[in-house]
């Protein structure tokens, strides 16, 4: 009996799923775990595997195109079975039309003007949807120019969106012969980006280039953008943002126990990971490096004695602008402040450090233990929902990271099931590649608890604006080494001071002094975390 499949929700925030690219046609066999189709999500494109055996009856979205969540995407039951009443009807003989169509003109709908005709051959890429906040992209650097030959996993282009500079890879082969938007440029999401086809097709019809207001306003201004940008955000790399051949299986346990697939080599068909990947997967020990949170300096900017200078807004620093505007005037924000001793936490670093291939920061030590700490208090990793609280199922504490254009969150994901040096790597990782650019949206999505550091400046005391939807945020200053008084006596002791912000519409004062005390507890007695 034929089975109809539907469009699945592989993301909290998901609604619709476009079709990237179908693996099996109508007619092919199609065995459980094959993989059908890649599905881009409003996050990310993940492979879409069958549960179940059979023959692919039906394809009910052609390729390139959208529909929405529980729709129907496939049909898969026995060769020449009877699906009429399952697809209405007039929609099952038409199927193998329509995929022709779609094979001929995959995004023929969405990409281009109803009213133009698309040559044949010829495929239009649309600038894509690269993250759930994105409205549009900027151009950073094209790496194909009109004219250049391209074949399908080529880098065209670095596409910066309002969270990261990401690397955009062609899913075609062809010659390149019209770019939708100037180097520098931006445009909305589903414009046209590029089109694609055979070399000498005339294209002039097709789409309109949709460079963004201002570049078109103020050429002068733009040209300085672009040399702003490439001095102050160097391209990202390409080998730390190339999407990884992964089932969803294996993608979820990643996620789940906090491993970055990047650094995992697969042992599936054509290097693809798989689950016994991840089981079995043992992290690196990384060199030392310096605090993660410090090392990014800001945009260096020249000064000329009575000469004003401006600096175009990145995508990037406008939403960073957005979003602290948005928390710090919609939360309530109050500031608990304590000081812990860490005499026992220098002891406990130095140990741990002694073993072979291990280098733990203090910042990774602060991480681990308030990741316990968020498990005995559930409320502090909570969110605002307007008529409600919802009370996060996993720890994932974002790390800031200073970057030239501002400041971003990177996250790792089930924080309190990890240790010190899957901690230690995994931060020194995406702070290496957040200040390159080099990080994915998913990267930096889905935190429920926010960690910044700005001891390794000297800096003693601060606080911090909530990065929503938390409901908290911890402020770690430096380690002073100055007197306190033990056991009755003065001696030379080192000290440390955190500054916990909270939204007091979910953590209340007591809640967050509570969460505070715990944390202290951790590190001052650092054997506690143990127990």
């Amino acid at each position: 009996m034929a089975e109809v499949i539907t469009m699945p929700r592989l993301s909290d925030t998901m609604t619709e799923g476009k079709v990237a690219k179908w693996h099996k046609k109508v007619g092919d066999k199609v065995k459980e775990g094959d993989i059908l189709a890649e599905i881009e999500t409003d996050k990310a494109v993940q492979d879409f595997e069958s549960e179940i055996e059979g023959t692919l009856l039906y394809v009910g979205v052609e390729e390139g195109g959208a529909a929405a969540v529980d729709s129907v995407l496939a049909i898969i039951g026995n060769e020449g079975e009877d699906i009429s009443g399952l697809t209405g009807g007039a929609a099952a003989p038409a199927a193998g039309t329509e995929e022709k169509k779609s094979e001929e003109q995959p995004k023929a709908e969405t990409a281009a003007p109803a009213a133009t005709e698309i040559p044949a051959g010829v495929e239009v890429i649309t600038m894509p949807r690269l993250s759930d906040t994105m409205t549009e992209g900027k151009v950073a650097k094209w790496h194909k120019n009109v004219g250049d030959t391209v074949k399908e996993g080529d880098l065209l282009a670095e596409i910066e969106t309002d969270k990261a500079v990401q690397d955009f890879e062609s899913e075609f082969n062809g010659v390149l012969l019209k770019q939708g938007v100037e180097e520098g440029g931006a445009a909305p999401v589903d414009s046209v980006l590029a089109i694609i086809g055979p070399a000498g097709t005339d294209v002039s019809a097709v789409g309109a280039p949709k460079a963004a207001a201002a570049s078109t306003e103020k050429p002068a201004e733009q040209k300085a953008e672009v040399k702003t940008e490439e001095k102050a955000a160097p391209a990202a790399d390409s080998s730390s943002s190339d999407r990884v051949a992964i089932s969803p299986l294996a993608k979820k346990m990643a996620q789940d126990k906090g491993v970055d697939i990047h650094s995992v080599q697969g042992s599936g068909e054509n290097g693809r990971i798989v689950k016994k990947d991840i089981e079995n997967y043992q992290p690196a020990a990384k060199p030392a490096a310096s605090a993660p949170t410090a090392s990014a300096a800001p945009v260096a900017l020249s000064f000329v004695q009575g000469e004003d200078t401006e600096t175009p807004n990145s995508q990037v620093r406008n939403i960073i602008a957005k979003r602290l505007s948005e928390s710090k005037f919609s939360a309530p924000h109050y500031y608990l402040m304590v000081e812990i001793n860490m005499d026992k936490a220098i002891e406990a670093r130095k140990e741990i450090n002694s073993l072979p291939d291990t280098k733990i920061s203090f910042n990774d030590m602060i991480i681990k233990a308030t990741a316990i700490a968020l498990r005995k208090h559930p409320q502090v990793n909570s969110s605002w929902a307007g008529d409600k609280i919802i009370h996060r199922g996993n720890i994932n504490i974002g790390v800031a990271v200073a970057i030239p254009d501002g400041l971003v969150v990177p996250v790792l994901k089930n924080t309190d099931q990890m240790t010190y040096t899957q901690i230690s790597a995994s931060v020194k990782d995406m702070a290496s590649r957040a200040k390159s650019k080099g990080l994915k949206a998913n990267e930096m999505e889905g935190s429920t608890f926010s960690i910044s550091n700005l001891g390794m400046f000297g800096i003693e005391t601060f606080t911090s604006i909530i990065n929503q939807p938390n409901s908290a945020i911890l402020s770690v200053g430096a380690i002073i080494e100055k007197p306190i008084v033990k056991d009755g006596q003065i001696v030379v002791g080192n000290t440390m001071k955190l500054s916990l912000a909270c939204d007091h519409r979910v953590v209340d004062g007591a809640t967050g002094a509570q969460f505070l005390q715990t944390l202290r507890t951790y590190l001052e007695s650092p054997l506690t975390l143990l127990l």
